[in-house]
């Protein structure tokens, strides 16, 4: 098995589509994902990208497939500055365990350095302690003291 960390690209967003939806249906909200293929692709990569992002292409025999990926978009504090706030990162079932996760998070690192943020950012299911215990490897910061707010107009 070999595997490939590199940028995501428009050609990948059909593949990104079908990752989004299984970490919904892991997150226990698989209706929750309402985005058009075409938003999605619009949104990364048209005149004005929005987000950016990050694909563990893995080749076993002569077949590549995304296993894995992370998306980021650009957060601004105006006590801060810039900060790179993750989105999603995800790497398929029959993938975990296998060192994609932790190649995607350093490649997120690399990227927040070579785009000088100081820190990034994320969210995670109070419920999900296999992915707070992979944050805990990175000696992240967990902040009890805010609440998540949202407003659909």
């Amino acid at each position: 098995m070999e595997v490939n960390i590199r940028r995501a690209r428009r050609e990948d967003c059909p593949r990104l589509m079908e990752l989004i939806q299984e970490l919904a249906t892991y997150e226990r909200a698989p209706e929750a994902v309402t985005v058009s293929l075409e938003h999605f692709e619009n949104s990364g990569f048209g005149e004005y990208p929005v987000w950016w992002g990050f694909v563990a292409e893995v080749t076993e025999g002569k077949e590549k497939k995304i296993q894995g990926f992370a998306l980021y978009y650009v957060r601004y504090s105006t006590w801060k500055g810039q900060a790179m706030y993750l989105e999603d990162i995800l790497v398929t079932e029959p993938m975990r365990g296998k060192g994609l996760g932790k190649l995607l998070f350093d490649e997120l690192i690399e990227e927040a350095r070579r785009r000088k943020f100081d820190r990034i950012i994320w969210q995670v299911l109070e419920w999900n302690e296999p992915a707070i215990n992979f944050y805990r490897k990175y000696n992240a910061s967990f902040d009890p003291e805010w609440v998540n707010c949202s407003l659909y107009v």
